[in-house]
């Protein structure tokens, strides 16, 4: 699963989320300190277990986009900030709630909250982010701009449902993983860069070009995650290896294995994920499957295929480091699986 040779890493960095990152450190100061202030209360334990969620580090890409498209529309203004702290907030909150639901117990190499403070601190304490989020979405006054994070909040909430009820089913279509990842990744992503045009006012071919970038991104970001928690390093991962397969979770390389699969791989595919029956040697069995059956290489090339139609929606905007450095990022998300 090596990078295609037409990918070109930046001429400022291996890494674009990196350059991204530069480019937007003075605009992310403001984003930060908006989070830590509007994460504080008076109940102790509030900004406590959301401080432990946002020192556990992440490129914190999300409201990074925000910031991003906002300058590809002409410059950042104090609403694209809320809007990106907002964003910031609904993933966190979603992390919250995805842990206590998966029974994680590591998230980017540190012991998941819930484990720390209990599962009912931590589901509440992502409500409390929720409601900070719209409270940031609602000062900066635009009802078009709410509007396209409260419907991608709901949207996320029916993905992770839809994905609950369709945990150990080994008949999953791959027509169904594909609306799950649609809505539980891609719509924060495509709302993420949606509300900076927005924001700025911009025509509707801007707004339309910005929400089909990140929905693509977000699309390929999650097959590289499904495809990496069969082989990746947990660094680029984010969560320890294997946690899918030991969740029971259906994603594309095994739903891609199971459609090629003899009788014994069938049984095989039962028993660990529809039967949720696993020995130590399960996980290195499964990943042998999907490699010889080419499921993994497959997601990835799936993966590289969002990738370029993300690339691709951006060339209605001039020629400017931003915009060449979203370029690169919907790139990158593949070639991180190197």
């Amino acid at each position: 699963m090596n990078a295609p040779a037409h990918i070109k890493k930046s001429a400022h960095t291996a890494n674009p989320a990196e350059h991204l990152a530069l480019l937007a450190t003075d605009d992310m100061k403001d984003v930060n300190a908006i989070i830590l202030e509007r994460m504080q209360s008076p109940v102790g334990m509030i900004p406590d277990l959301a401080q432990h969620l946002v020192e556990a580090g992440g490129k914190r890409l999300r409201p990074l986009l925000t910031i991003a498209c906002a300058h590809l529309c002409g410059g950042v203004e104090t609403a694209h900030q809320k809007l990106a702290a907002a964003v910031e907030f609904i993933h966190s909150a979603t992390l919250l709630h995805d842990d206590v639901i998966d029974e994680s117990d590591l998230r980017r190499g540190q012991k998941v909250a819930n484990r720390i403070w209990g599962n009912s601190a931590s589901i509440l304490v992502g409500d409390f982010l929720f409601a900070r989020a719209f409270n940031l979405m609602v000062e900066t006054g635009s009802l078009t701009a709410l509007d396209i994070l409260s419907t991608a909040s709901s949207i996320i909430a029916e993905g992770e449902v839809h994905q609950l009820a369709a945990l150990r089913k080994v008949d999953m279509p791959e027509e169904t993983y594909m609306h799950v990842i649609g809505a539980k990744t891609a719509a924060l992503f495509a709302a993420a860069c949606e509300v900076s045009p927005v924001i700025s006012d911009r025509p509707d071919s801007e707004k339309e070009a910005l929400r089909r970038y990140g929905q693509n991104l977000g699309i390929a970001f999650q097959l590289v995650d499904d495809a990496l928690d069969y082989g990746g390093f947990e660094s680029a991962l984010g969560k320890s290896v294997g946690d899918d397969f030991r969740e029971g979770k259906l994603t594309l390389p095994v739903i891609r294995a199971i459609a090629k699969a003899d009788e014994d791989e069938l049984a095989f595919w039962t028993k660990v994920i529809a039967d949720h029956k696993q020995d130590e040697t399960d996980l290195e069995k499964a990943v042998s499957i999907l490699r010889r059956t080419g499921s993994l290489d497959a997601t990835i090339e799936l993966a590289r295929h969002y990738s370029s139609q993300a690339r691709q929606t951006l060339e209605i905007f001039a020629p400017s480091e931003w915009r060449s450095t979203l370029e690169e990022l919907s790139d990158y998300v593949v070639d991180r699986v190197s």
